[in-house]
């Protein structure tokens, strides 16, 4: 009986081990495969991008200070393999600061390589910031163009407070200190100071517009009134140069001595890894159990908190959602 009773000790310690080195040699192997999915997501030799070819960059959505974006651009502007850049634009707009810095990340690649923009959908107020900074813009006809300005948005919350009972005391150095705020109706005072700082950036903005069509100041103002107009009112206001679409700014590089024969490889995102994605997903599902919400709503948490729900400061942007008023 003693002899059975080790045998078994003994086999239960050997099973034991087994399956920690089992364990052990399947995590080597997902730490294996995840890295060689990043480098092959990430691999310039697969990708064709250290041949000659012409680089394709989208620039969609709501506009932001997107670092992994302006590195793409300036990656490209810096690529001796690019000839030339083409600019796929379809975007409502967003922060007039984000619209800046993507816009200077453009004129860096102009300074050294003909880029063109290709406008799809929609090209307004930050997104035809974008568009401008290229050499050319070339648009469908019935693309949306334009809707030059700032505004800067506040919700005011006051009225929804005295009916629930809620006061929100403040104390601060200066009148305009932390104005306007959700809590009290914006002064006279404030929303001067606000007023100030739009026009400030509206002008700079005019200036850039100006500048980049060719424009006298009369010209811009007359367009600068936050209008948007379709690819044929916006080819007849000169704010872009053609209609069309790929083929067209293929052709117009080659007028820059682009080859066009050469492939259109698109510059893509950096992908995720598969093991950084299911961290995300889990990380959204213990928001929704801590908030008290069933975990099959973790997509809409996603979908809520977006690059869309709210831009801080001043932006530039033609409905945010990026969808005309009316449709589905």
């Amino acid at each position: 009986m003693a002899n059975t009773a080790d045998a078994i000790i003994d086999r239960r310690r050997l099973r034991r081990k087994l399956t920690f080195w089992r364990v052990l040699a399947l995590l080597v192997v997902a730490i294996a495969l995840i890295g060689l999915y990043g480098f092959l997501a990430g691999s310039d030799r697969l990708s064709g991008k250290t041949t000659a070819h012409i680089a394709k960059i989208r620039i969609e959505g709501t506009i932001y200070e997107n670092d992994e974006l302006i590195k793409r651009l300036t990656d490209a502007a810096d690529s001796a393999a690019v000839k030339g850049v083409i600019l796929s634009v379809d975007s409502p707009g967003g922060t007039t600061a984000g619209g800046e810095a993507i816009y200077e990340a453009v004129r860096k690649i102009a300074a050294k390589k003909p880029v063109v923009a290709q406008v799809g959908t929609l090209a307004a107020s930050a997104g035809y910031m974008i568009a401008s900074g290229s050499d050319h813009i070339v648009a469908r006809q019935s693309s949306i163009v334009g809707s030059i300005g700032v505004l800067f948005q506040y919700p005011d919350i006051s009225e929804l407070l005295t009916k629930i009972g809620v006061k929100v005391e403040t104390i601060k150095s200066s009148p305009l200190k932390a104005e306007p705020n959700f809590f009290n109706p914006a002064s006279d005072e404030a929303k001067a100071m606000i007023h100030r700082m739009i026009m400030d950036s509206y002008e700079w903005f005019v200036a850039l517009v100006q500048e980049r069509r060719n424009f006298t100041r009369e010209q811009t103002l007359a367009l600068a009134d936050g209008s948007v107009f379709t690819g044929r009112q916006a080819l007849a206001n000169k704010l872009i140069d053609e209609l069309g679409g790929e083929d067209k700014s293929i052709a117009w590089l080659k007028t820059k001595g682009v080859d066009e024969k050469l492939p259109v490889i698109e510059w893509k995102p950096a992908q995720k890894t598969p093991f950084g994605s299911l961290l995300s997903q889990s990380a959204l599902k213990m928001l929704a159990e801590y908030l008290g919400i069933p975990q099959e709503s973790a997509g809409l948490l996603r979908d809520l908190t977006g690059d869309r729900i709210f831009l801080d400061g001043l932006v530039s942007v033609w409905h945010v959602d990026g969808k005309p008023v009316g449709a589905q």
